[in-house]
C-alpha cells in the first residue's frame, strides 16, 4: 500500500460500533441523494463509470447492493463479467469492457473491471508477463481516452486487514447461506495475500494518476465502509438537484359496463 494510504489508515479515529438504527438512518439519507443524483444524470446526459476493486471479502458487493437498492436499473447498471470465453480471449483486452461503457444518462458500476489483468490474472498466471506489463503501460492512456470522451471515471479500492479477511472467510465456510460466496479463487487469494499486496502496489504506482486517481476505502467495518464510500461518491460527482414536475395521479377511467369475469384464479397459498 502506498505511504499515503498507510498514513490515512493510521490517522483514522477508533470509532465505536455503529448501531443498526443509526446506520439505517444515514443509509436512507444517502440513498435519497443517489436518487436525486440519478435525475441529474438523466437530464444532463452524464456518462459515469465507477470501478470497484479490492481484496476478496472486503465488502465491495455490499456497497454495490446498497447503491443499486433504490435507484433505477435503467440509469444505474451493475456489470460483473464472468471469466472470458475463448473468443473474448482472442479480442483486444479492453474490448469486452468497452462495450459495457455508459451512453449518455447512464451510470455503470463495474464489480471487477479491466484491472483483472493487474490483479488476479497476473497473480494467478492467467496472462503472460508481457501482457501484464503492456496493460500497466496502456491503462492510463485508456482512461485518458474515457475522460476525453466526457466519461467520469471513479475508481475505488477496498482494503481489508489480513485478520479481518481471515475471519470473513471462516464465516463463509461455516455459514451455509454464505458458502456460495467462496470460490477456488477466493481460497487462493487467502493463501496468496502478499502476492496480491505486491500486485496492488504495482498497480497503484502505474495507474494512480492525477486524472484517474484511486480512492481507498478502509473496509474492516462494513457498515462504515458503505456509508463512507457512498458519501464520497456523491461528493465527487459534480451533480446538482434538478427541478422535477409535480406528479398528479390521474382519476381512474369509468367502468363503462365492465363486470368481473368470475374467473377461477389460481391463488397461491397464503402461508404468511
Amino acid at each position: 500500500m502506498s505511504n499515503h494510504t498507510k498514513q490515512g489508515k493510521e490517522q483514522s479515529p477508533q470509532l465505536g460500533k455503529l448501531r443498526n438504527k443509526e446506520y439505517e438512518k444515514e443509509l436512507r439519507k444517502l440513498q435519497s441523494r443517489l436518487v436525486q443524483m440519478q435525475e441529474w444524470v438523466k437530464v444532463s446526459g452524464a456518462k459515469i463509470v465507477v470501478v470497484f476493486e479490492g481484496r476478496d471479502a472486503a465488502g465491495k458487493g455490499g456497497v454495490i447492493h446498497r447503491i443499486m437498492e433504490r435507484v433505477s436499473p435503467r440509469v444505474f447498471r451493475h456489470v460483473a463479467l464472468p471469466a472470458p470465453t475463448e473468443r473474448e480471449k482472442s479480442q483486444l483486452y479492453a474490448q469486452r469492457y468497452t462495450k459495457e461503457l455508459p451512453a449518455a444518462g447512464e451510470v455503470v458500476i463495474f464489480d471487477r473491471s479491466w484491472y483483472n489483468r493487474a490483479l488476479v490474472e497476473h497473480v494467478m498466471g492467467f496472462c503472460t508477463e508481457r501482457n501484464y506489463e503492456q496493460f500497466l503501460k496502456m491503462c492510463p492512456g485508456f482512461e485518458s481516452l474515457l475522460k476525453n470522451n466526457n466519461v467520469i471515471l471513479i475508481k475505488y479500492w477496498f482494503e481489508v486487514s489480513e485478520k479481518e479477511q481471515h475471519k470473513r472467510f471462516l464465516r463463509r465456510i461455516e455459514d451455509p447461506m454464505r458458502q456460495w460466496k467462496l470460490s477456488p479463487m477466493d481460497l487462493e487469494s487467502h493463501r496468496r495475500w502478499y502476492d496480491y499486496s505486491r500486485a496492488r502496489d504495482a498497480m497503484f504506482v502505474a495507474t494512480d494518476t492525477q486524472q484517474s486517481p484511486w480512492y481507498v476505502v478502509q473496509a474492516d467495518d462494513k457498515k462504515r465502509a458503505r456509508l463512507n464510500c457512498i458519501s464520497h461518491l456523491l461528493s465527487i460527482i459534480p451533480w446538482k438537484r434538478t427541478a422535477q414536475d409535480k406528479v398528479k395521479l390521474p382519476p381512474r377511467q369509468r367502468p363503462k359496463g365492465y363486470k368481473a369475469s368470475g374467473w377461477n384464479y389460481r391463488w397461491i397459498p397464503e402461508k404468511h
